[in-house]
């Protein structure tokens, strides 16, 4: 009985037309997959005596072996002709215009940041991304029933650690590590449970600023922000600063722009105002301070912080901040240097 089937599947074999690749790949699914009848006939083996096993089981490994013949011969002979129809690259062409890479508009942006702070004395700290309790809230006066704690706004992995919502972590981090003065930046990327839209996405990338030392005042804190403004943007642009409030500083204030956009007229970016918010300051609280061992009765300081995508929106044009993401060469190319 097995002996009659593997003649009757070889003659099926023999009978199979392979005239292309997928005429090729039809043909090993069907004799030479897990399920195909060849694998069935091996199984059949476990209900035969030992005598008559060794005798079937040469059948079916000769009925095996005709079929991967096959399939191996057809392959290497479709192999061959797709080459054959490839287009041959001339190496003895002239060598044409090369793409010149650049990099990544938001990184762009983060040097020019890193640059004009430094020249102000300010360092760069870095922290973890996946932050505990006391350095994302705890530290920063955020109590236990604060609206950012909720699911809504933050990626809890436990009850203990979530992604950070910002870089303010890794202030905390450093006041415990380091004593006055301090004077760093803090850049990274913060994760925030958002609708993503032209203005928001679920994670972004901040840039956040801390200065401790003796005396230090808030009109430290305004000029050391106008000084970046206008050497970032440009000396017209105007700047106006608004109370605010922040858990961690005290006072607090948020700085906006003229919208560069639309040059102040109103567009969909400045929400048609024709002003844009920056960047979110203050003053260290005192509480802050003391949660990280710092004397407040001695130092005092400033911190700041400001999203990347915002200022490469309003410096090259960009109306919708998720074209950062697309990895669109059309637009990734208007960023190469010109040669």
């Amino acid at each position: 009985m097995v002996q009659d089937r593997c003649k009757e599947l070889i003659n099926d074999i023999n009978l199979f037309t392979i005239d292309s690749t997928e005429s090729l790949e039809t043909f090993r699914l069907k004799y030479l997959s897990k399920k195909s009848p060849i694998q069935d006939l091996f199984s059949l083996l476990k209900n035969t005596s030992i005598d008559e096993r060794k005798q079937i089981g040469q059948y079916i490994n000769d009925l095996k072996q005709h079929a991967e013949a096959k399939f191996e011969k057809n392959k290497e002979l479709h192999h061959v002709a797709t080459i054959k129809n490839q287009t041959v690259f001339d190496y003895t062409l002239a060598q044409g215009g090369q793409y010149s890479g650049s990099r990544h508009p938001l990184q762009i942006t983060l040097n020019s940041i890193v640059e004009l702070f430094s020249k102000l004395g300010f360092t760069i700290s870095n922290g973890p991304e996946l932050e505990n309790d006391w350095h994302n809230f705890s530290a920063l006066n955020f109590p236990a029933e604060h609206p950012a704690r909720d699911m809504q706004d933050t990626f809890f992995i436990n009850n203990d650690y979530a992604l950070r919502t910002h870089t303010s972590s890794v202030q905390v981090r450093l006041m415990e590590s380091t004593k006055p003065p301090i004077r760093s930046l803090m850049p990274g990327r913060v994760y925030r449970n958002e609708a993503i839209s032209a203005r928001a996405n679920c994670f972004f990338h901040q840039v956040e600023g801390l200065y401790i030392d003796k005396d230090v005042s808030f009109a430290d804190l305004k000029y050391t922000l106008y000084e970046f403004v206008k050497q970032f943007f440009n000396e017209e642009v105007k700047i106006r600063f608004r109370p605010s409030y922040f858990p961690f500083t005290e006072p607090s204030a948020e700085m906006d722009i003229s919208c560069q956009i639309c040059k102040g007229k109103g567009c969909n970016v400045c929400k048609h105002s024709g002003w844009v918010e920056i960047l979110g300051c203050g003053m260290v609280d005192s509480q802050v301070l003391a949660n990280c061992n710092i004397n407040q009765d001695i130092y005092s300081g400033f911190a700041f912080g400001m999203g990347i995508e915002r200022l490469t929106m309003l410096q090259y044009g960009i109306s919708d901040l998720r074209i950062f993401f697309d990895n669109d060469l059309r637009f990734l190319k208007q960023f190469v240097p010109e040669n």
